[in-house]
């Protein structure tokens, strides 16, 4: 398809540049795509849309300090990384934002020599496999030499945001937040609990698939990058048994619900395993296994507003995106967010 399809106008002002004082507090946008149908609402609404039996799937990933900027040595020029994917023995794939400047074996120094980072592979497109030397835990180096890396629209990274994280967020490894799960609060979650729904953990680990820009102008020709899931056992057997007995499965973000439908498509049915997806969702998709979506207003021309053109369809969802403008919601990681539903 056209990536020009999936495009539109959004007034500068509307990119929230800072999240909502209460995380409940966001604007709710509750589409019913089989009605066509828009109601205003606020996020604190969303338990009146939930039933007995309903599972809720959300994406326990944990957003690391994956920025990190440091000295070329011997040279001092300076160089800039996001860790992307962990893989082995403190290898890691990274992308790095002047990268004629590393070459295989080029070794970058982070937090004055705390923490060195050798180039093993240059695979293309900025992205390169490392190696990390250090001494003690790495997470806990990555908190004293690195920063949140916040997305490029956000002009104020002055500070480590600790709202740049859900409330569930306890698996780490994401170099980006699935940012559909900001607006629950634990009174939100223990709310849709007492209701009867179900609350499921998977995690994916967000890194350049996600959030990668299209630069193509046929969806065809977008290569996704891999990211890795983990889905334990517990989980596979509460989404098989709803799947089986046609219960709703409700997916926070797009990255559950990639990780749900990679699954599917791989097994025929939800199995638990810690593996990787590039699974590109666009229009002409059909979905396995979500019954709706809870999901943040995305930037033109996406993956993301992909995705969800294929869920709502692509003109239900750009003339949601138009009412959305047009009422002043708030854009982006830091915005408001859009419920999208059908007819039971």
């Amino acid at each position: 398809m056209d990536v020009n399809l999936f495009d539109f106008d959004l007034p500068k002002e509307l990119i929230a540049q800072y999240p909502s004082l209460l995380r409940q507090n966001a604007r709710l946008l509750a589409f019913n795509k089989d009605k066509n149908e828009i109601k205003d609402e606020h996020f604190y609404d969303i338990t009146k849309y939930f039933k007995h039996g309903d599972v809720l799937v959300i994406n326990n990933t944990k957003v690391i300090p994956a920025r990190l900027r440091g000295i070329k040595v011997p040279t001092g020029a300076k160089i800039e990384v996001v860790l992307l994917k962990a893989l082995k023995d403190d290898e890691y794939e990274v992308l790095i934002g002047n990268a004629k400047a590393v070459k295989v074996g080029t070794v970058v120094s982070f937090g004055d020599g705390e923490l060195l980072m050798e180039c093993r592979e240059k695979k293309g497109e900025g992205i390169h496999i490392v190696k990390f030397k250090y001494e003690g835990v790495f997470l806990e180096v990555l908190e004293r030499v690195g920063t949140t890396p916040l997305p490029p629209y956000i002009e104020d990274k002055s500070e480590k945001y600790a709202r740049y994280q859900t409330v569930y967020a306890k698996a780490p490894g994401s170099a980006a937040a699935p940012t559909a799960g900001f607006h629950f609060t634990p009174e939100i979650l223990d709310e849709l609990k007492t209701k009867g729904v179900i609350v499921v953990e998977i995690t994916l680990h967000i890194g350049l698939g996600t959030f990668k820009p299209v630069s193509v102008s046929d969806t065809k020709d977008h290569k996704m990058h891999y990211e890795t899931y983990e889905i334990s056992e517990e989980a596979a057997a509460t989404i098989n048994k709803a799947i089986e007995e046609k219960r709703r499965i409700i997916s926070v973000g797009t990255t559950a619900t990639r990780t749900l439908e990679a699954n599917f498509n791989k097994y025929q049915k939800i199995v638990a395993t810690s593996e990787a997806t590039n699974l590109f969702i666009t229009p002409g998709y059909k979905f396995k296994v979500i019954s709706a979506l809870i999901t943040n207003f995305h930037l033109p021309k996406s993956t993301l507003i992909m995705l969800v053109s294929a869920f709502a369809g692509r003109e239900n969802t750009l003339a949601a995106y138009c009412h959305a403008i047009k009422e002043r919601y708030r854009f982006f990681s830091f915005g408001d967010v859009m419920y999208i539903y059908g007819e039971d």
